[in-house]
């Protein structure tokens, strides 16, 4: 029924104006859609992400998206970092750490938050 069907990402934020600065000048993801004032929509490779206005915005504190950059990932850590993006460190069980990237056998993973706390992952499958 859905096996087939592209997922979208949704992630709820406070305000808008601040989101949209941040998924547009840090993300660089380009606003292909808009539901008025209360949602934007972006283009993100070939699936999309809505930002949308919520009073319950930050409350996940669990990854809400990631985006898989391949053996990229170093490259994208370090643009990000150069443009104010703090990656969040954790301590997990057979992970070890390199910097601001996390490595468990074959995959490395790396952590953000929005600034409305959503937090993002990059990995490298």
């Amino acid at each position: 029924m859905l096996g087939d069907r592209q997922a979208i990402a949704t992630l709820a934020v406070r305000d808008l104006a601040s989101a949209k600065r941040f998924y547009e000048t840090s993300l660089g993801l380009k606003q292909i859609d808009a539901e008025g004032e209360e949602a934007v929509v972006y283009a993100t490779g070939p699936s999309r992400l809505t930002v949308y206005r919520s009073q319950f915005a930050g409350t996940n504190q669990a990854t809400a998206v990631t985006w898989n950059v391949g053996d990229d990932l170093e490259r994208v850590v370090q643009q990000l970092k150069a443009k104010g993006v703090t990656f969040e460190h954790y301590d997990m069980p057979m992970m070890k750490r390199e910097g601001d990237i996390h490595v468990a056998g074959g995959t490395r993973a790396a952590w953000f938050k929005d600034p409305d706390g959503n937090i993002h992952a990059l990995i490298n499958r």
